[in-house]
């Protein structure tokens, strides 16, 4: 299991061979690595995605981040569910 973390991505700048794209993650954007996507499903903009290490590893959609997001806040709160 890994710690996934939503965001949107907003740009796939040109250059670096598809690999990158920019991401918005709670208001900030960031770059990440898109290259473990299945080349059938690249990403786009406005697409939701998970991201572990600087890597998107999975395509969402607006509710799988929500319930991401909401499992992390449940994490930063030391709560238990």
């Amino acid at each position: 299991m890994c710690l996934g973390i939503p965001g949107r991505v907003v740009e796939i700048p040109d250059g670096y061979h598809g690999q990158i794209a920019v991401v918005e993650v709670s208001g900030e954007k960031r770059q990440v690595n898109i290259g473990l996507l299945d080349e059938d499903q690249p990403a786009a903009p406005g697409d939701w995605v998970i991201i572990h290490m600087g890597f998107v590893v999975e395509k969402t959609d607006a509710d799988g981040a929500e319930r991401a997001m909401a499992g992390l806040r449940l994490l930063g709160s030391g709560e238990q569910s």
